[in-house]
């Protein structure tokens, strides 16, 4: 296992057409790589006032977020996650804890998927969509 510091984190939501990004303010965090088929374990310790936000996403397959790890210049990395748990850490202060997995967005893996999915004669909307639920 490999542990990082969480220093930055948004959390990507499907809305209609569109995806919003929600900046969340941390407190503290730490981002798990297990090393095994399991994949990655994210927690994040923030304000109370995002407690309603992650209870009601609790249930919600593939809740994309952005990492930055370990330095906020970093770029960010990419995760399908699930919400495993929403725990009350002080009148303040609640952890949220995220399991999924890495996305591969490296630039040839995408050119590659992207060139595939044109191949199988995908155009217009339904090329995005196809794109959208391949990455």
């Amino acid at each position: 296992m490999k542990t990082f510091k969480l220093k930055g984190l948004k959390v990507m939501k499907n809305e209609e057409d569109s995806i919003e990004q929600k900046r969340i303010s941390l407190q503290d965090g730490l981002v798990i790589n297990r090393e095994d088929e399991s994949g990655w374990l994210i927690e994040a310790y923030v304000s109370n006032e995002y407690k309603e936000y992650f209870k009601s996403l609790i249930g919600v397959l593939d809740v994309m977020i952005q990492a930055k790890i370990t330095r906020e210049e970093n770029d960010p990395a990419f995760f399908i996650t699930k919400i495993a748990s929403v725990n009350q850490i002080s009148d303040e202060q609640i952890s949220v804890l995220f399991e999924g997995f890495v996305v591969d967005h490296s630039k040839n893996r995408i050119e590659e998927m992207l060139r595939m999915i044109m191949e199988e004669g995908y155009q217009g909307e339904s090329l995005l969509k196809k794109f959208k639920d391949s990455i």
